[in-house]
């Protein structure tokens, strides 16, 4: 049966692409960090993925090698230090499989130098103990490997035998090793862009977009109270506007969500789970006070699972269902009424449910539980919803729901952290993006509470500070047992910066632009803050670096938008009221969801700004395309699965 007629669901698919070497990984794929001592065998400054014990290992290592001439000696120990590199995670190769060296520069033009031609030139006849050239296959003449061998010559017949199992090229979209810590080169002067041009082309308040998995130009679009509604996306320029009727909504799940919150155990008693503040996390309930007479944990953060089959015939074509609950995939009680995140994503490659979730809303995070690793709360969490283990394994793991733990979720080395936890120390994180060109870019804003909003690119294991820290400025002052090693911002704004008025403000995460539609922004990540005064277009360089520099960016409605965009009094900005969230559709097209409409992004000529890079645009039709690789069984996962408050704003509370 087709599942993609309810993909209305708050789920972001990514097409598959080629692959792009990634942001700096280390093997493990977390994040380097400047060691708090100098490396002593390894020459390795700046970020790194080593901390002195494990460059003493290394050192150890490679004096059991006992190497006795100088030069090869040279190549072996900076092969061995590689793996201190900010990208030994591209430069392992270690999605595919970790490699004992890592990819060799080698090129076959007599005018360029190969490191690995320079590696077998200098080591093809030095005895190496426990060489890490020792191949676990058979040699490409078909000889069986001798392991006990200590000689080049005695696993590879030939240089090219030997290059061809180790050896690669640097491109646009891989790295290889050269001798040498890698270095990017910083990318030409970047040009900020003149401004960025929207159209409207709907009105309603609406705070998720998620385009139809079949490829199509149509998208589903939710609002707070549970309605979901399906939309054909018009072409740009054709001066349509989407038509979207909001008497006739798609599906309705107003009777699954209640108010601003996620799920009220006192309306609806299926909906209670455990309470996130207990005793394994040293909270105990009763000492909460209530807020507006509603007790602690009366409200659930609640993620289903939803199947419309069955509701028509055709069920990819229809324009209305009425979707029945197929199981509830995870239930956690809330301590306290806002900072609940909610967001829930695919990772576009391992194809595991992320799920974003808040500090819990108490003031400065009084009970500590983005830093406690035995909570959920102020975390990223991310989960196998293809393999669930029975009920009774279920109980025994003490898992919140109907998931499986991937066994590489950073628990796996740390085994103080909740299994479920891939990231921590975050206090509202309020709209996460993988871009769709480089799925290891996995970014997302998180909102502040008095002084700092902030954009993080998230890690396996990652700490990015809360409460601890907000954004890069200290927040609490700790103790030497409550020292956390965070890591900051690649972005943000202090709130005086953008509204010295109000004196608050409150971030939300876009996209790295990946449209053709405005080619002066394309490759920037797009971001905003809740008041729309604000718009940054923030641009990486080095490319892949993880070093970003954002520009606050100019924007106006088109003249000839298909909806009139009202102004804002006594000011040429275009009157967006609030802005909700972002949205991309199967174009990568962006929109900005706000509380006075639909707006997209258009070409910059529309409201006179100059882009030279800017050529005459011709129509654009998305054609249905089948999936690569895993993608399949995510669209269906993804068709079925409903975060029941569809995305709360808590963050306006």
């Amino acid at each position: 049966m087709n599942k993609l007629l309810s993909s209305f669901i708050c789920l972001l698919l990514y097409n598959f692409i080629s692959p792009s070497y990634s942001l700096p990984l280390c093997t493990d794929l977390r994040a380097p960090v400047i060691p708090k001592k100098t490396l002593a065998f390894c020459p390795y400054n700046g970020r790194v993925c080593c901390d002195s014990s494990k460059d003493v290992q290394l050192h150890k290592a490679f004096e059991g090698m006992k190497i006795s001439d100088t030069t090869c000696s040279s190549a072996v120990k900076s092969i061995l230090c590689s793996t201190c590199d900010q990208f030994s995670a591209e430069l392992f190769k270690i999605k595919s499989g970790r490699r004992p060296v890592p990819v060799l520069c080698n090129s076959t033009a007599a005018s360029t130098n190969s490191f690995c031609s320079s590696v077998w030139d200098s080591c093809q006849n030095i005895p190496i103990k426990n060489s890490p050239f020792a191949p676990s296959l058979q040699t490409k003449a078909g000889g069986t490997k001798n392991s006990n061998s200590s000689l080049l010559t005695d696993f590879w017949q030939s240089k090219a035998d030997f290059c061809e199992a180790f050896g690669g090229s640097s491109d646009n979209d891989s790295l290889c090793f050269n001798g040498e810590q890698v270095s990017l080169k910083k990318n030409e002067t970047l040009q900020t862009p003149n401004g960025m041009c929207f159209e409207k082309i709907a009105d309603g308040a609406y705070l998720n977009m998620v385009p139809h998995p079949d490829g199509s130009n149509r998208a589903f679009f939710s609002n707070q109270a549970g309605k979901i509604w399906l939309a054909a996306i018009p072409d740009q320029d054709s001066g349509e506007s989407m038509g979207l009727d909001e008497s006739s909504p798609f599906a309705d799940l107003t009777d699954e969500v209640f108010a601003s919150y996620n799920c009220d155990k006192a309306k609806s008693p299926s909906c209670a789970g455990r309470c996130a503040c207990n005793s394994d996390v040293g909270c105990d309930p009763s000492k909460i006070k209530s807020e507006d007479n509603k007790q602690p944990c009366q409200y659930h953060s609640v993620v289903s699972e939803f199947s419309a089959n069955g509701t028509a015939s055709n069920p990819s074509l229809t324009e209305k269902v009425k979707p029945s609950e197929v199981r509830r995939i995870f239930t956690m009680g809330l301590p306290f009424t806002a900072n609940h995140g909610g967001q829930i994503l695919f990772g576009p490659e391992d194809g595991y449910l992320y799920f974003m979730m808040g500090d819990g809303g108490s003031k400065g995070d009084s009970f500590n539980f983005a830093q406690n690793k035995k909570s959920l709360l102020g975390k990223i969490m991310r989960v196998d919803i293809d393999n669930i283990p029975s009920q009774e394994e279920i109980s025994d793991l003490g898992h919140w729901g109907n998931y499986l733990v991937p066994q590489d979720n950073p628990y796996s080395q740390d085994k103080d952290l909740q299994p479920e936890v891939w990231a921590l120390g975050l206090r509202d994180p309020w709209r996460c993006s993988f871009d769709s060109e480089r799925p290891s870019y996995f970014i997302c804003a998180d909102v502040g509470q008095d002084q700092y909003e902030e954009v993080d690119i998230i890690t396996k294991g990652g700490n990015y500070g809360w409460s601890m820290y907000e954004g890069p400025l200290r927040f609490k002052n700790a103790s030497a047992d409550d020292f956390v090693d965070p890591i900051f911002p690649v972005l943000g704004y202090t709130h005086s910066e953008v509204n010295k008025e109000v004196g608050s403000a409150a971030i939300s995460g876009g996209y790295v632009y990946r449209s053709k539609t405005d080619p002066c922004i394309y490759g920037s990540y797009l971001y905003g803050d809740l008041y729309a005064k604000n718009f940054w277009a923030a641009q990486e360089n080095p490319y892949n670096s993880g070093n970003f520099t954002a520009r606050s960016i100019r924007f106006s409605c088109a003249h000839d938008s298909p909806l009139n965009c009202s102004a804002v009094p006594n000011s040429p900005l275009p009157a967006l009221g609030y802005i909700f969230s972002f949205g991309q559709d199967n174009r990568k097209d962006t929109y900005i969801l706000t509380s006075t409409g639909v707006y997209r992004v258009v070409r910059p000529s529309r409201c006179k700004y100059t882009c030279s890079m800017e050529t005459a645009r011709t129509a654009e039709t998305p054609h249905p395309s089948a999936p690569s690789d895993g993608h399949i069984a995510k669209v269906d996962l993804c068709s079925v699965l409903l975060y029941c408050l569809l995305f709360l704003t808590s963050f306006i509370l």
